[in-house]
């Protein structure tokens, strides 16, 4: 069977195919992968909300694939992240994570992330065609995090690449070979903020203590490269998204442009219309498990789809209206449960200067080309934009 997401009109709209499939069952078998595995594919709210919040489905990918032959070879810090596994793992990780991943650090970023949207604004020209993807929606969420890591300027350009890299669909060689990259740079900074310690996330990390209990060179490795990737890939779509999803719905733009201090409340509708993360990472079944009335035998690989569990028009009435007065609150763009995304309150503080700045500074932004034209890209896990042509 072809796969879907390779199909141009699944990747302009795939909200219509995924309503579909649901309608016929929210939780349905998938075709088998090459090596002869079948899977399950999600798209149900209730179902999606059950399956990430059961302990009895499993993210430990290393436990999963052990002893079975494979061509692969991801870099284990990119393989065997704190969202490849379960607890008591993931718990000890996480929870050195989230010390010095703090509200309050986020809080502190705001000057910076405020001023270098404003830099980036000041260049762009008016009157004229250009790129919002490129021009805002990709380098602001690289420098933030890298800026927030401590990862030196000279490092981003090659960071931005590979991390891009690690989500080339069907490049199997192009994801091994970023992943390379990107871990052994990641560890020769680890090594230098060992001898010259700062005071960036990535040195909180490293001084990072619960008890007796502290990070591996493996462990710091594989979270500065989770943190990397999660903290900019995914906030560059949410800005895509929502920009798009604004511009095609005037009456909701022309409402937050008067009235910018709704944009906070609106982030979660947002999130919800288009999430930037279209499924979740994979999971399989320890035991049996029944989800949606359909039996699950154990080791079975799960996918929950997690941009069509945010349309199911059993949790949210006509799904596909973008209203920013709907209570959002529920969606699951973030994901749900344990692996919730750490850097929730970041990509949020993100989405809201940026869109603060722009209907500010540039009240008459509008697409430069039909929305059915827009180039979106081809990756698994993700849904974003290659480009959004505007004009200013």
């Amino acid at each position: 069977m072809t796969d879907p997401t390779q199909d141009p009109r699944f990747l302009q709209d795939p909200y219509p195919a995924l309503a579909a499939m649901r309608s016929r069952c929210p939780v349905q078998p998938m075709p088998a992968e090459s090596d002869g595995r079948p899977g399950y594919l999600v798209t149900g709210y209730a179902e999606a909300r059950q399956a990430l919040g059961d302990p009895r489905l499993s993210k430990d990918t290393a436990a999963f694939f052990a002893g079975k032959e494979s061509r692969r070879r991801l870099h284990p810090a990119v393989a065997h992240t704190m969202l490849a596994s379960d607890p008591p793992r993931h718990t000890r990780l996480r929870k050195l994570v989230t010390k010095a991943f703090t509200t309050g650090a986020v809080a502190r970023l705001r000057p910076f992330i405020a001023h270098i949207t404003e830099e980036m604004l000041d260049r762009w020209p008016v009157g004229e065609r250009f790129d919002f993807v490129a021009a805002l929606a990709v380098p602001l969420p690289v420098i933030v995090i890298c800026e927030l890591l401590g990862v030196p300027r000279q490092d981003r350009p090659d960071v931005q690449r590979w991390s891009g890299e690690l989500f080339a669909a069907g490049r199997p060689d192009v994801i091994d070979a970023a992943s390379h990259a990107l871990a052994d740079r990641m560890a020769g900074l680890v090594a230098a903020k060992r001898l010259d310690p700062g005071d960036s996330l990535l040195d909180h990390l490293i001084a990072a203590r619960d008890g007796a209990e502290s990070l591996s060179e493996e462990e710091l490795v594989s979270l500065a490269v989770l943190l990397l990737v999660a903290g900019h890939e995914t906030t560059t779509n949410f800005l895509g998204n929502a920009a798009l999803a604004l511009l095609r719905h005037p009456a909701e733009l022309d409402r937050l442009r008067e009235n910018p201090d709704d944009i906070p409340a609106a982030l979660d509708e947002l999130l919800r219309f288009d999430s930037p993360v279209s499924t979740a990472t994979f999971r399989f079944t320890t035991e049996a498990v029944t989800l949606g009335g359909v039996d699950i035998p154990a080791g079975t690989p799960l996918l929950v789809a997690l941009g069509a569990a945010n349309r199911d028009p059993v949790r949210f009435p006509s799904p596909d209206l973008l209203d920013l007065d709907r209570d959002a609150t529920g969606h699951l763009g973030f994901g749900h449960g344990i692996h919730r995304c750490v850097g929730a309150s970041l990509a949020r503080a993100e989405a809201e200067i940026v869109l603060r700045a722009v209907l500010t500074r540039f009240p008459g932004i509008r697409l430069a080309v039909p929305s059915d034209r827009l180039a979106w890209r081809r990756t698994r896990l993700m849904r974003g934009l290659s480009a959004l042509p505007v004009i200013v």
